[in-house]
Formats: C-alpha cells, sequence, structure tokens
C-alpha cells in the first residue's frame, strides 16, 4: 500500500493540533499588550511553528505508541498506522524530524525557554500520559491533561520569554482555564465511548466507576470551570466583552453538564462534547477580541 502525504498528515491529528495552536497564537497575542512590532510578528509566526510541528509530532507518537489501542477502537480503528497505510518505522523517522524542526526553530530563532517548556508537553503527552497514566489509573485524563493545556504557555513565552512574575500568573490561568476544561471534555467522549475503552482494558473513568458517577464529575469540573473562566475578567486581564462572551458560554456549558445528569439519548454525549469544543475556541476568541481588537475599532 503506497503511502501518501494525507497519510502523514493524518498522523498529526489535525483537527486537535489546530485546537492547540489556536490556543497557542492567542497567549502570543495577550502578551503583546499592544500592536505588535515587526520583530515580534515575526518571532511569533516562528513560535507558532515550532509550537505546531511539536504538537504533530506528538500525536505521531501517541499514534505510534496507541496503535494497539487504536486498532480497537471504532474511533480510530482507521488511522493510517492500523490499516497499514505507514509503517512504525515511517512513522518513528516522520516524528524524529518533526521534532528536530521544532526545537531547532524554537531554539535558534525564538528562545530556550519556549523551547524547553514545548519539549517538556511533547514528552508529557506523548510519553507520560500515552505509555504510562492512560493505562495506570482512571483519574489518566486529569493528570496527562496538564500536557494538553500548556499551549497558551507557549505562545506567550515565544513572545516575552517568560521574564516577569505576570507572564507566568496570566500564562498559567489560561493554562488553568484549559486544565479545568479537559474532563469533562474528554469524558463525554468517552461515556459514548466506554465500551470501546473497556474492550482495548482503558481505565477511563465510565469503565472503572460507571456512568452516574462520570456524569456527576463532568457536573462538578463544569461549575469550577464556569468560575475559573471569569477570572481573566476578575484580575483585569480582560474587559467587559469577555465577560460577557464568557458568561453566556458558561451558561450554555452548565445547562449541557446538567443535562447530562439524565440525558435524553445517548447521542446527547457527543453534543456536549462537541459544544465544549466550541466552547473553548469560543472563550479564547472573546479574550483576543476583548484584548487585541476592541481598542483599535
Amino acid at each position: 500500500m503506497q503511502t501518501t502525504w494525507r497519510d502523514y498528515w493524518d498522523l498529526t491529528k489535525p483537527k486537535v493540533v489546530a485546537l492547540i495552536v489556536f490556543t497557542a497564537l492567542v497567549g502570543m497575542c495577550l502578551a503583546i499588550p499592544g500592536l505588535p512590532s515587526t520583530a515580534q510578528v515575526v518571532t511569533g509566526l516562528l513560535g507558532f511553528i515550532g509550537i505546531w510541528l511539536s504538537a504533530a509530532a506528538a500525536a505521531a507518537i501517541n499514534q505510534l505508541l496507541d496503535a494497539r489501542i487504536d486498532a480497537q477502537m471504532a474511533r480510530t480503528s482507521w488511522r493510517p498506522l492500523v490499516v497499514g497505510k505507514v509503517s512504525p518505522r515511517q512513522v518513528l523517522v516522520f516524528a524524529a524530524a518533526l521534532t528536530a524542526l521544532s526545537m531547532t526553530i524554537l531554539v535558534l530563532w525564538v528562545n530556550v525557554i519556549t523551547a524547553v517548556l514545548t519539549f517538556a508537553s511533547l514528552i508529557g503527552y506523548a510519553v507520560i500520559y500515552t505509555v504510562y497514566l492512560k493505562r495506570a489509573t482512571s483519574q489518566n485524563i486529569v493528570i496527562g491533561g496538564l500536557a494538553g493545556a500548556t499551549p497558551p504557555l507557549l505562545g506567550w513565552a515565544a513572545i516575552t520569554g517568560m521574564q516577569g512574575s505576570s507572564d507566568w500568573a496570566y500564562a498559567s490561568l489560561l493554562v488553568l482555564i484549559i486544565f479545568i476544561w479537559t474532563p469533562p471534555h474528554f469524558w463525554a467522549l468517552a461515556i459514548f465511548r466506554r465500551v470501546d475503552y473497556a474492550k482495548a482494558e482503558i481505565p477511563m473513568l465510565p469503565v472503572t466507576h460507571g456512568v452516574p458517577h462520570t456524569r456527576k464529575q463532568i457536573l462538578a469540573y463544569s461549575v469550577v470551570l464556569a468560575v475559573v473562566a471569569l477570572l481573566p475578567a476578575a484580575i483585569g486581564m480582560s474587559g467587559m466583552f469577555y465577560l460577557g462572551g464568557a458568561t453566556v458560554l458558561n451558561i450554555v456549558f452548565l445547562w449541557y453538564a446538567w443535562k447530562m445528569q439524565n440525558p435524553p439519548d445517548e447521542m446527547f454525549n457527543m453534543k456536549m462534547f462537541g459544544y465544549s469544543i466550541v466552547y473553548l475556541m469560543a472563550l479564547f476568541a472573546f479574550l483576543l477580541v476583548d484584548h487585541w481588537l476592541l481598542p483599535w475599532l
């Protein structure tokens, strides 16, 4: 079977990575108080490319290490490595090349702290989560979610180099939002795919503790998320536009989480999952508009 560019593209999980690099881009923009200078635009572009390449590499490594599991799950049984469109050696070489290119760009043309944080995130997701946490505990997505929550920090670091305490405080708040968002987002999918996870012997929360318990955890995390999502406005990081948008998004998210306690049908789990993606994209878009666009309109 001939390998095509599309097979390599699919190895990078483009839809997942798109959300990751979007939050990184917002982190970059929020780190700039006004209009960016030419140097900041160039650095930001190189940082964006470097972060994207690293996220793509992590996705490919994840598929390499999870090939056995992917083959047993309907959601992932089509992936290029599973169906033989690419070989394990090709995936390994591809991931190594992306990682090397990413680190070269970040070290030489962005800054070392961004390179270090980006590489740590890659290892956290592609190795620590995939190899150990995913198989070790029902809290896998909670603990491992930290690696997937770092992109705004990486974007912020690309622009500022994390020189001041305020850089760490503001960037960490963006990380916290994604960190709290991840469990209700992923557990909604896990409920829908619980049979697949049980078959693959992955201890996702619906498998180990049951669906009712998982629904309660989704609601609990959703309440915390609604509070955390308002913190940028509370500390003066954003203004009224963001506050209004975040409030509306929170109300809808909480409604979904409440309905999850007694959903009308099985597909409602996927509706919750789908809205959670819209929620995060819109939340970060509101941050971007509030910070960067409204002052110039």
